[in-house]
């Protein structure tokens, strides 16, 4: 069964999820460093996704993609037949980042990633926390994101996002069985 195609506006935000898709993205949210993200995520969780953010601060539109992303996910992954929950492991370089994701409607993210001090592409790595927070609250998510190893910011975000993408399409996939 296909996983419900999800469009949602809020906030000058348009997010269109398929997470049975080809993992196609067409991302802009005015920040490339998130654009490129978006689109490890997409690709590695094999998720087509369409993100358009309206023009603001940084900060304000990496928290409305963020919300209006997990608000997409939300009913794909919390319908009956969902397995709700996924966990995944991603490298990128010398980074290996583990996430796991539960739609458990207790909005929460547990990381042992700090990465205040850098910056990526003009963008302080403290907003993509910040990005996971709204993701969490937009969808109702818990998530766990375990940084394995890695020193380069780039690679420890790359492998963080593709780790999250294949745990999300985990827990959309359809449930063969009771678990």
């Amino acid at each position: 069964m296909a996983s419900p195609d999800r469009v949602t506006e809020r906030d000058h935000v348009r997010v269109r999820v398929l997470l049975d898709g080809a993992g196609e993205s067409n991302v802009s949210s005015g920040l490339p460093v998130l654009d490129h993200l978006l689109g490890l995520l997409a690709r590695y969780g094999s998720i087509d996704l369409e993100l358009q953010v309206a023009p603001e601060r940084a900060e304000a539109e990496i928290a409305s993609a963020g919300k209006a992303l997990g608000e997409a996910l939300r009913i794909p992954l919390s319908w009956e037949g969902a397995r709700g929950h996924g966990s995944a492991a991603a490298p990128a370089d010398e980074a290996l980042a583990h996430v796991v994701v539960e739609a458990s409607g207790r909005p929460l993210v547990v990381s042992n990633v700090d990465l205040t001090e850098a910056r990526i592409g003009g963008l302080s790595t403290d907003l993509v926390a910040s990005f996971l927070h709204e993701l969490a609250e937009g969808g109702g998510l818990t998530l766990h994101v375990r940084l394995i190893g890695g020193d380069d910011s780039q690679h420890v975000l790359e492998a963080i996002f593709k780790a999250l993408g294949a745990a999300i399409a985990q827990a959309g996939r359809p449930r063969k069985r009771k678990e």
